[in-house]
């Protein structure tokens, strides 16, 4: 498996002076105050209109709340010039809700910021082939099984949900092919007890009938703080053998994606991994529908982890504010990870932060 998008791994290599501008900031906040995120998670509404049976964010009630679209005009550039690289839009509800999304898909990308959208793709504004897809980098599409049936269970939506999906990752195929656009399409299902007998059928569907570049297949991780508990205690071991069957469905231009790795990383548990989080709050950050900037996206509504509102200040102001610099030395000082999610967002990036300053491979200086 080639994995030529890094979904198993993660792209801090490619940014030297970021990496080395935490490990030498260490414990000085005069010096992190000033390292700022490479990567951001925003949510434009906090409505969906999905109920997947495994949504990590259930415990934020699906709130209908959406971001300024003024306020962002104005954040998005001042972002972009603090060296803000790239924004995914998801979050606690469907990206595609949000009415002026492709505009603010423009702004983002004229701010210098690269942009990509998870999305469950049932939904599809009016101008967003038009406005929004040349400026996207990439969009994942969360589809959890290979027939209507399976998927109106798991993700709980409108019934016929499963077809629009389907149709609307084909318009944005069509588009991209007639347009001679870069972005790149695809698709990704948690691997569940409901749909791993479907996967090959899945992957035929993403393949032959929509034209995807590919299909990541994934394990479930339980959040601490969602409201279900239905997967806590799948056990992986068991759907380890379908990797060859499923990698099989691959061709010249599709890719499955089987997360191997990731799910060998859940059976193991976090008794080895790093001690300390380095990406937090340095490398990433997360902003809700209602404008709170959150340090990490498993904590959220957690005030440890709130650093402002961008309804009411700037970025700069945020991320070089008070807020931020208690976080910091929390989690410095008293964040204990053990209780982190496994296989948290910046997992393989913290894994590769700790070797650095661990120097956990022996003879580094025989390069």
């Amino acid at each position: 498996m080639s994995d030529k998008y890094g979904i198993e791994s993660h792209k801090l290599a490619y940014h030297p002076q970021r990496v080395a501008d935490v490990l030498s900031a260490g414990d000085d906040w005069e010096k992190a105050k000033k390292i700022y995120p490479i990567y951001m998670e925003l949510s434009p509404m906090g409505a969906c209109n999905h109920r997947c049976t495994f949504c990590a964010v259930d415990y934020l009630g699906y709130n209908p709340v959406k971001l300024n679209f003024d306020v962002m005009k104005v954040r998005l550039p001042e972002m972009g010039k603090l060296g803000v690289k790239s924004i995914m839009y998801a979050g606690e509800g469907e990206p595609l809700l949000y009415k002026r999304i492709a505009e603010l898909t423009e702004i983002t990308k004229q701010s210098g910021i690269d942009v990509s959208f998870t999305t469950n793709g049932t939904i599809m504004p009016k101008d967003f082939l038009e406005r929004a897809l040349p400026n996207t980098s990439w969009i994942k599409a969360s589809i959890n099984a290979g027939r209507p049936d399976t998927y109106q269970k798991v993700h709980q939506g409108k019934e016929g949900d499963f077809e629009k999906a389907i149709k609307n990752l084909k318009a944005m195929v069509d588009y991209r092919k007639k347009h001679n656009l870069k972005v790149v399409l695809g698709a990704q299902s948690m691997l569940l007890p409901e749909n791993v007998d479907e996967m090959e059928e899945l992957a035929r569907i993403c393949r032959d009938e929509i034209g995807l570049d590919y299909l990541v297949i994934k394990p479930y991780s339980q959040h601490m703080f969602s409201l279900t508990h239905k997967y806590e205690g799948v056990d992986y071991t068991k759907y380890a053998h379908y990797e060859k069957a499923f990698t099989s469905m691959s061709s010249d231009d599709f890719e499955v994606i089987f997360r191997g790795h990731t799910m060998k990383k859940y059976i193991e548990g976090n008794d080895n991994r790093y001690k300390k989080c380095y990406a937090t709050p340095n490398l990433w950050a997360y902003i809700m529908a209602d404008g709170r900037v959150f340090s990490c996206s498993a904590f959220l509504l957690d005030d440890r982890f709130n650093l402002g509102n961008i309804h009411e200040n700037s970025f700069q102001e945020i991320w070089e504010g008070n807020q931020r610099r208690k976080n910091f030395e929390f989690v410095k000082k008293d964040l204990d990870i053990s209780d982190c999610r496994l296989n948290c967002r910046m997992d393989e990036v913290n894994r590769y932060m700790d070797a650095i300053e661990r120097q956990t491979i022996e003879h580094i200086n025989f390069i």
